[in-house]
C-alpha cells in the first residue's frame, strides 16, 4: 500500500527529516540549593531490595572454536595464598610471589576496616508535651575509630540518645559505647567504648589534607540496601560555605558525586592514599540534581577533636555577632566615605550580647579580620583560584580567642582587638539534648519557643505554617540580655477557671502585673511570689488575661491530677531555688 521496503543492517544515526534533534529543555537553578531541599541523611537499619541487569555486548555472538576429539587436560587453577599489603602497592604471597593490586584499592581497603556500624536508641522530648517523652525508636548508621579509642559519627545520629552500640567490620557481637562529646553545630560526636576486646586489630584512621578540586573520595559506609559494609567512590565538585541543617550554621564543607544515602551518616570518606579528608553528614534532594552529597571536611573535624582535648568539652564555633551588608554599590561605598581601593562589608546591627558591642557600631565598615582584607562581597581568598566566604576564618578560632579587626568609622580607620564567642539566638536552633522547659499555672502552660518546638507544634514546614510574628523573632530578633527568652502560652488545658481562654494558643507572654517577662524562671518566680488580688498576664496582639492569684494556685493540683502531669514546672526549674539567678547558655 505504497510502504517503500526498509533493507536490512543498523539504523541510521542521523535523524530522519521527520525527526528533528531537539535539545532539553533548560530548567531553572537558582532554587534548587535552599533549606528546604538540604536534608539530613538519616541513619537506617531497613533493607531494600537490589535488582541488577547484567549488559549484554552488542553485535552476533562469537564462534566458539572446535574442540579435539582428545583435548589436553587443563592446568590446574592457581592456588591463591593470603597476602599483605605494602607500601609500594605490591601484595605479596606467603611464598614471596607477588599478586598485582591496585593501590589506590588497597589503601583504602586497609582503612576500612576501621569503619564500624553505629546502632542507637533514640527517646526524644515531647516539645508539644514538655513533661513527656516520645516512644523510643531505633537507627543504625557509620563511624570510624580515630586515635585515643575514639569512634566519630554524626550528632544526629546519637541525638537524644538512650543507648548506643558499635560493631566492627566482619563481627557479630555490639559492643556498649559511651558519648563523650556531641557537637550540635558542625554535626560531628565522639565516641568510645570501654571494652577492651573492641579495640584489638583495629588501626585507627589517619586524617588527611584538605582535598582539592577533582580529586578523588571513597565513602565507606553502612547504608540502606543491606548489612554489609558499602563503598562509593566520586569526585570533590566544590568546595564552600555550607548550610549545616542539624546545627543550623555556616561552616566549610565539601560538595562530592559520590552516592550516600541513608545510613552512611557519620561515614568517613577517603582519598586515594587512604586518609580520611571527611565525614558524609548529607545530601540534597531535587528533582534537578542528581547524586549531589556534602562531607564534613578535615578543618572542621580537627577543631572538634582539639576543641574537645583542649577544654574536655564541646565548647562550640566562635561567630562575630554582627549582620552585616555587601558594598558592591559603587554609590554606596562613596556615600561611606571609602576609598576606591578600600573594600569591606558594612555592619548593619551588632548583637548586644556579644563582646562585640562594646567596640563596634552600626555603619561600621569591617575592612580586614586577622589582617586577610575582606573584598566588598564578604569574600577572602582560599586557595588558588578560589575565594571563600569571611566567616571561614572566624570559624577556625575558638570561643575565647581574640582576632584583630581593621574598621572604616567615618572616613577614619580604626583596629579592634575582640574577643570572640559562641552565638546564642533569641529561638534557639537546638535544644542540645536538654529536656524542654515548662511551667503550669491554672491550666496555662507556659514554656519557651525553640525551633524544635515549632517543628514539633507546626511540622517540617514550620518556616511557612507558624505564626508570623513567631518567625519574625525566629529570623530577625536579637536576644537584648543573655538570660532573655521568647514565653509563649503553648495551650490551655480546659477547666472551670479559665473559661473563655482556650483559643489562647502559641501566644508570647510580655508581661506579668505590669513587669516584663525576660524568661521563663522569672514568669514561675513571679507568679509563685505573687500577694496581689489578681494574676494579670500580658499577651502578644494586645491580649490580656486575667486570673484571680489565690483560685488559680488552688486550682493548678487538680488540674495537673485530670491531665496526668507530674508537676507544675519542669526540672530544671527545681533544681535552683526560684530566686536564686541561673546561667544561660
Amino acid at each position: 500500500m505504497g510502504d517503500t521496503k526498509r533493507k536490512r543492517g543498523r539504523k541510521p544515526k542521523n535523524p530522519t527529516p521527520s525527526q528533528p534533534l531537539q535539545s532539553p529543555p533548560s530548567s531553572p537553578s537558582d532554587d534548587v540549593f535552599s533549606l528546604s531541599n538540604i536534608e539530613i541523611i538519616p541513619s537506617t537499619s531497613s533493607a531494600v531490595e537490589i535488582t541488577t541487569t547484567a549488559s549484554r555486548p552488542r553485535g552476533r555472538p562469537k564462534k566458539l572454536p572446535k574442540l579435539p576429539d582428545n583435548p589436553d587436560p587443563l592446568p590446574p587453577p592457581p592456588i591463591l595464598s593470603p597476602c599483605r599489603h605494602v607500601s609500594n602497592g605490591t601484595a605479596i604471597g606467603v611464598g614471596g610471589g607477588e599478586l598485582a593490586v591496585d593501590p589506590i584499592g588497597a589503601r583504602v581497603v586497609t582503612a576500612m576496616d576501621a569503619v564500624v556500624k553505629v546502632f542507637c536508641v533514640h527517646t526524644e522530648p515531647n516539645f508539644s508535651l514538655a513533661w513527656q517523652r516520645k516512644r523510643q525508636y531505633s537507627s543504625s548508621s557509620s563511624g570510624f575509630v580515630i586515635s585515643g579509642k575514639r569512634v566519630l559519627t554524626n550528632a544526629h545520629s546519637v541525638e537524644h540518645y538512650t543507648q548506643v552500640k558499635v560493631k566492627k567490620r566482619g563481627s557479630d557481637t555490639k559492643y556498649l559505647a559511651t558519648v563523650l562529646s556531641i557537637g550540635t553545630e558542625c554535626d560531628i560526636a565522639m565516641l568510645t567504648v570501654n571494652n577492651d576486646e573492641f579495640w584489638e586489630g583495629v588501626s585507627p584512621v589517619e586524617f588527611g589534607d584538605l582535598p582539592a578540586l577533582q580529586d578523588a573520595v571513597t565513602v565507606v559506609g553502612y547504608p540502606i540496601g543491606g548489612d554489609t559494609i558499602s563503598v562509593t567512590s566520586g569526585v570533590v565538585s566544590r568546595i564552600e560555605i555550607l548550610s549545616y541543617v542539624h546545627g543550623s550554621t555556616e561552616l566549610l564543607g565539601l560538595q562530592i558525586d559520590a552516592a550516600i544515602n541513608s545510613g552512611n551518616s557519620g561515614g568517613p570518606a577517603f582519598n586515594d592514599k587512604g586518609n580520611c579528608v571527611g565525614i558524609a553528614f548529607q545530601s540534597l534532594k531535587h528533582e534537578d540534581a542528581e547524586n549531589i552529597g556534602y562531607v564534613i571536611p578535615t578543618p572542621v573535624i580537627q577543631h572538634f577533636i582539639q576543641d574537645y582535648e583542649k577544654n574536655e568539652a564541646y565548647t562550640g564555633f566562635p561567630i562575630l555577632g554582627i549582620e552585616w551588608q555587601k558594598m558592591e554599590n559603587p554609590d554606596l561605598r562613596k556615600a561611606m566615605g571609602m576609598k576606591p581601593e578600600q573594600k569591606g562589608v558594612r555592619i548593619k546591627r551588632v548583637d548586644p550580647t556579644a563582646p562585640e558591642s562594646g567596640v563596634l557600631k552600626s555603619s561600621d565598615i569591617v575592612l580586614s579580620f586577622d589582617g586577610v582584607d575582606i573584598a566588598n562581597d564578604g569574600t577572602v581568598p582560599f586557595r588558588h583560584g578560589e575565594r571563600i566566604g569571611f566567616s571561614y576564618l572566624v570559624s577556625q578560632k575558638y570561643a575565647g580567642d581574640s582576632s584583630a579587626i581593621k574598621v572604616l568609622r567615618n572616613s577614619e580607620i580604626l583596629n579592634f582587638n575582640i574577643k570572640l564567642t559562641s552565638h546564642r539566638r533569641l529561638i534557639p536552633a537546638h535544644n542540645k539534648g536538654i529536656p524542654p522547659s515548662y511551667y503550669i499555672i491554672a491550666g496555662f502552660v507556659f514554656t519557651t519557643v525553640s525551633v524544635p518546638y515549632l517543628r514539633s507544634e507546626y511540622g517540617k514546614d514550620y518556616e511557612y505554617e507558624a505564626p508570623v510574628k513567631l518567625l519574625d523573632k525566629l529570623l530577625h530578633s536579637m536576644p537584648q540580655s543573655p538570660d532573655e527568652q521568647l514565653v509563649v502560652v503553648s495551650q490551655v488545658l480546659v477547666s472551670d477557671i479559665n473559661i473563655g481562654y482556650e483559643d489562647i494558643v502559641n501566644t508570647q507572654v510580655l508581661a506579668l502585673n505590669g513587669k516584663p517577662v525576660k524568661n521563663l524562671r522569672r514568669l514561675a518566680e513571679m507568679v509563685e511570689n505573687c500577694d496581689d488580688e489578681f494574676l494579670k498576664f500580658d499577651l502578644e496582639y494586645e491580649q490580656i488575661v486575667v486570673l484571680r492569684t489565690k483560685t488559680a494556685k488552688a486550682a493548678t493540683p487538680d488540674i495537673l491530677a485530670t491531665h496526668c502531669i507530674p508537676s507544675a514546672m519542669s526540672v530544671d526549674l527545681k533544681l535552683v531555688p526560684l530566686g536564686q539567678e541561673m546561667g544561660f547558655d
